[in-house]
């Protein structure tokens, strides 16, 4: 098992089973992404291009979906959190409920269309 699997797997519920359903709706949007360990946490790549991260702070009661090119995106830009992070915007959950599988689609095929514009406008 890698450390990206270790980290999810490892996570307390319903934290585990909210990544879990991430890392599968990412896998089925985005197939050719590959999941890696960088900074502590899991990060999704297409080729060289980062796309997404998972963030689950052990002191908070969240999982964060993070995403590298959001100064690029329109859409659900109201549903997304910046907190305390410039460039950095995130869809945010407290339950597996909460998620709206195709609010996540329409985000992250738009993640994938711009995955080579970078950080900034």
């Amino acid at each position: 098992m890698n450390p990206a699997e270790e980290y999810i797997l490892s996570q307390p519920e319903p934290k585990r089973s909210i990544l879990l359903h991430l890392r599968a709706v990412v896998e089925a949007v985005i197939p050719e992404a590959t999941m890696k360990y960088k900074w502590g946490i899991p990060c999704f790549y297409v080729e060289k291009y980062p796309i997404c991260y998972f963030n689950a702070p052990s002191k908070k009661d969240y999982v964060d979906i993070a995403f590298w090119t959001s100064a690029h995106l329109t859409k659900y830009i109201e549903l997304m959190v910046t907190e305390k992070r410039k460039v950095v915007k995130s869809l945010r959950y407290t339950t597996l409920e909460e998620i709206d599988d195709t609010i996540l689609t329409e985000v992250l095929e738009e993640v994938n269309a711009h995955k080579e514009k970078g950080f900034y406008k």
